[in-house]
């Protein structure tokens, strides 16, 4: 099979995917900023095209990332994804890659589902954000980018007066203020991988940072995990 990935040129995971190919199947990077697309004939008749070529002529598109962007951008990657999606397999599809690229969305879409998530509040002034920072006080407030990973932008709030001064930079630049409280958690958190019916779990430990992204230079081990987590990664 010819597969493109999606994926930055230099990531772990675009090796990882080509040594797992190995030479039964052929893996082509491919960039977000890359993708065009035309309609009506320009330059080709409703496909999308990138630095490998036109993508539907591949045999499927793994969507290993999706990179920060201006909302532009976003959308019409997620749009552009979308209508390849229609001529290729996309891995995730998009509607599914939507939920989990916006995290407000991804979290009203766990709590109505009644999957246990972390208290989150999500407004666009200092004084509305200023409500849910008091709400998580006890604990602490987690400050995240509404699009984002790997552990980008995310800062633990305490303070009341530095929590002010967060979200007044974050609004000043437009942005909005993503809040969830912080749920104490050791040095670890662990993660459940689910592939049809198939799951694999490790778990992330990070000795100096109570982030636990690979990233941020977590280490991540194979491990086993209790049944009920497993039904709870199906469900979500």
């Amino acid at each position: 099979m010819n597969i493109a990935v999606l994926a930055s040129p230099e990531s772990w995971y675009l090796r990882d995917l080509r040594r797992a190919a190995g030479a039964a199947h052929t893996i082509i990077q491919a960039t977000y900023r890359d993708l065009a697309a035309g309609c009506g004939g320009i330059p080709a008749k409703g496909v999308i095209v990138s630095t490998p070529g036109v993508l539907h002529e591949f045999d499927a598109l793994l969507v290993r990332t999706m990179p920060p962007g201006s909302l532009e951008q976003v959308v019409f990657r997620m749009d552009a994804l979308a209508q390849l999606s229609q001529i290729v397999p996309v891995v995730n599809p998009p509607r599914a890659l939507e939920a989990a690229v916006d995290k407000y969305l991804c979290s009203a879409r766990l709590t109505a589902a009644g999957i246990p998530t972390p208290r989150t509040w999500v407004a666009q002034t200092t004084e509305q954000a200023l409500h849910g920072f008091d709400a998580f006080a006890e604990s602490g407030s987690v400050l995240k980018p509404l699009f984002g990973s790997e552990g980008r932008g995310i800062t633990l709030l305490t303070d009341r007066a530095l929590a002010e001064r967060a979200f007044a930079l974050v609004s000043q630049h437009g942005g909005v203020i993503y809040q969830q409280e912080f749920l104490p958690h050791g040095d670890c958190d662990y993660r459940v991988l689910v592939i049809g019916e198939m799951t694999w779990t490790i778990r992330r430990r990070h000795a100096s940072d109570w982030r636990t992204n690979i990233s941020r230079g977590a280490v991540a081990e194979a491990c086993r995990v209790p049944d009920e987590w497993i039904q709870l990664a199906r469900r979500a």
